[in-house]
């Protein structure tokens, strides 16, 4: 099944995002969070693929899993920074062979250790150009289905490394319509961000689904490490002031992180959203609840 054919039979579709542990432990701790979350009957998962393929082999190693053990289509994510050519034919040829059915195509970040990494020299110096090799790949007749679908990033508070918003638009425009079947965004906490990205990209003539990227916020520490990661991210006033004193309460703390998600879910819900994709951190308590409350998935039942 093609990814647009998904996004067709669930209104609005749910899936969630992990990364591939390092240890054997932790991959079957994933494991059985995952077989939890497939009772919710997940359009989709995806699986993270460490700065410059720091993670190659995991990331293969799990999606394999996943769809040997659980039946889920799972999305390998692709970054070609530090990549050439043939390496990211590998790579395709590899997941072809194995099933896969959709590729999240992103340009990713060169790793910590190489600070002075030089883009301009990578063979695809944009995700726009991975995305034309994929669909190079795909015209060649080597995957067994047909080709790949194309899922690519969006970023309703603004691509980090572009200020011209208008520029951002283009940018992405350009992407789409290199041959892209949907774009899932990257987290955020006020939906007017999202609303407005949406009504953007239509205005840009941008037609394909849009899934919202949702994170529930559950610890504090969390809270922290999103703030250190996701360059620009915007916390509410709302969001600040609901957890606000609980610190000290875990429970709580949690508690709220998820009733805020929950709500957030909601409005979206209201206003049409395509999909809602969940940033899981390999954790499942936050996004059943969330399910539950909203009649989501498996939990309709």
């Amino acid at each position: 099944m093609q990814i647009a054919d998904l996004f067709r039979s669930h209104q609005p579709s749910i899936s969630f995002e992990f990364f591939p542990p390092r240890t054997e432990k932790g991959a079957e701790s994933l494991l059985a969070t995952i077989h939890e979350l497939k009772k919710l009957n997940p359009s989709f998962v995806s699986v993270t693929y460490g700065a410059g393929g720091s993670t190659r082999d995991l990331t293969h190693r799990l999606v394999l899993r996943i769809l040997q053990e659980t039946s889920i289509p799972a999305v390998p994510h692709l970054t070609c920074t530090c990549h050439n050519a043939p390496e990211i034919e590998t790579i395709l040829n590899q997941y072809a062979e194995a099933g896969v059915g959709t590729i999240l195509a992103l340009r990713g970040d060169p790793p910590r250790e190489m600070p002075d990494y030089d883009r301009s020299q990578d063979t695809f110096p944009y995700a726009s150009d991975l995305i034309r090799f994929i669909q190079e790949f795909n015209r060649s007749g080597q995957h067994p289905s047909g080709g790949f679908g194309i899922g690519v990033a969006g970023f309703p508070e603004g691509h980090p490394e572009t200020q011209n918003r208008m520029k951002e638009m283009d940018y992405l425009k350009a992407k789409i319509d290199a041959g892209v079947d949907y774009i899932c965004t990257q987290l955020f906490f006020d939906n007017h961000d999202f609303l407005d990205f949406r009504e953007r990209c239509h205005l840009a003539g941008i037609t394909v689904p849009i899934i919202a990227g949702i994170m529930p916020i559950t610890t504090p520490g969390g809270m922290v490490r999103m703030a250190e990661l996701a360059a620009g991210v915007h916390f509410p006033a709302k969001l600040q002031r609901d957890l606000t004193g609980l610190e000290d309460n875990p429970e709580a703390f949690a508690k709220a992180g998820t009733t805020y998600a929950t709500e957030q879910c909601r409005e979206l819900i209201e206003e049409g959203v395509e999909g809602l994709h969940f940033y899981t951190l390999n954790k499942s308590g936050a996004t059943r609840q969330i399910a539950a409350d909203l009649e989501l998935g498996g939990s309709r039942q």
